[in-house]
């Protein structure tokens, strides 16, 4: 299984950026999608979910209302879209694949089986 994670880099506070994560050997449809956050010095962080079945999201409070995740299940991929950037939001974007737990909401890392490489966003002030 390998999930590869693209689209980060440095942008203006305020500004916008697009990540994008997809999926090779796993049966994509069939899982929980989540995006998952490390700033320098800090532990990684939950960012946002989307359902293997009823595309229902799920956002940590510091990212809602900017942030929409939304999965193309025939790309294989889930996205990310970043709005109102701020300073606070430079981090290694993770994107992450949990297995269906019924209508639980995963948002503790180890609920996630597999793990993208990670993806930089540095957002300037």
């Amino acid at each position: 299984v390998q999930l590869q994670a693209s689209g980060g880099g440095l942008v203006q506070a305020g500004g916008s950026l697009r990540l994008s994560c997809a999926a090779f050997g796993l049966t994509f449809s069939s899982y929980n999608m989540g995006w998952f956050r490390q700033a320098p010095g800090k532990e990684r962080e939950f960012v946002a979910t989307i359902n293997w079945t009823y595309d229902s999201a799920y956002y940590a409070e510091s990212v809602k209302g900017r942030f929409t995740i939304s999965r193309d299940n025939a790309k294989n991929t889930v996205y990310l879209q970043m709005n109102s950037l701020k300073p606070e939001d430079t981090a290694v974007y993770y994107c992450a694949a949990a297995p269906p737990m019924g209508d639980y909401i995963a948002t503790r890392r180890y609920e996630y089986d597999y793990w993208g490489q990670g993806t930089l966003v540095t957002v300037s002030s």
